[in-house]
């Protein structure tokens, strides 16, 4: 047995030695400098514990533009008696054609004769045979960005409080609003109103952020959604996220007792074809007055 584990090895050292000046560049053969030294060691003394396996990995360029393929090889002492461990990855692949392509690697590796080398002839059976998986992995990362773009939906809240003054809410309001690349507005007075819209889990964001630690006066009166396959800013009402302060009335004395004109909210509402949520937000239909 010993003397068959020694001549294996042998082979594989004059593998590894042909495939190192085959792929002469750094970085092609990824391959442990301890590795062949212990081989060679046991060589030199076969009544010795045998060395690890040996390991390496080899980098291919596969198509135009290149991509990247490596080739991992593990090889049992008894190869090229025994198969080879050899697996095929890249990061151009995706899992499914990752694992067609090491099928087709295993099932060429057992075609060829038994007992002779043959990691160059899978080098090169991956060279010739890896290209139709990437095309097909680039046409499924291509579908899966079109059903994503179908899915996008925009999100739009329409959130009321008793009231909007403090600076420091408001500066949380608006910049988190920013961060969140949310348009709409904040009515800042008695009542307080806030419109955030853009993508769902954005405006879910904001909504957490504004009510921690503890807003208690205020509701989120209404949602809408949206689907669209050309992007949400196609449907945003607003292009920019606006501090809207409308004339107040009433007592400018006490700063927490004036009241917003809600008849200018309304026709601000009417201008960003929203009118009908004057009534979601306070219960009665809104009308302008005539001038």
């Amino acid at each position: 047995m010993a003397v068959t584990v020694k001549e294996c090895l042998e082979l594989q050292l004059l593998e590894v030695e042909m495939l190192l000046s085959m792929f002469p560049k750094k970085g092609e053969i990824n391959l442990d400098e301890d590795a062949v030294p212990r081989v060679q060691l046991y060589l030199r003394n076969p009544d010795g514990a045998l060395p690890p396996q040996l390991e390496y990995s080899i980098a291919i360029d596969v198509g135009e533009p290149k991509v990247k393929v490596e080739l991992q090889v593990l090889l049992p002492h008894m190869y090229p008696r025994v198969a080879p461990q050899l697996f095929a990855r890249s990061d151009a692949l995706h899992r499914q054609q990752q694992l067609q392509l090491n099928t087709g690697l295993a099932s060429h590796i057992s075609s060829l004769d038994s007992g002779e080398v043959c990691v160059y002839q899978a080098v090169q059976w991956v060279k010739d045979n890896t290209l139709p998986y990437l095309e097909d992995s680039k046409i499924s990362s291509e579908s899966a960005t079109k059903e994503v773009a179908v899915k996008e939906t925009l999100h739009r809240m329409w959130i009321y409080s008793h009231h909007i003054y403090r600076q420091e809410l408001r500066r949380k309001i608006f910049d988190s609003a920013k961060k969140l690349n949310l348009t709409g507005f904040c009515l800042t007075g008695k009542p307080g109103v806030i419109c955030v819209e853009g993508l769902r889990e954005n405006c879910e964001e904001f909504w957490r952020v504004i009510r921690y630690p503890s807003w208690k006066h205020i509701s989120c009166k209404h949602v809408e959604n949206i689907e669209t396959e050309s992007g949400v800013d196609s449907l945003r009402l607003f292009g920019a996220f606006e501090d809207l302060q409308f004339q107040a009335h009433g007592d400018y004395g006490l700063r927490n007792d004036y009241h917003m004109d809600l008849g200018q909210f309304l026709e601000f509402l009417k201008q960003h074809q929203s009118g009908h949520i004057f009534q979601i937000l306070f219960g009665v239909e809104g009308k302008l007055s005539d001038k």
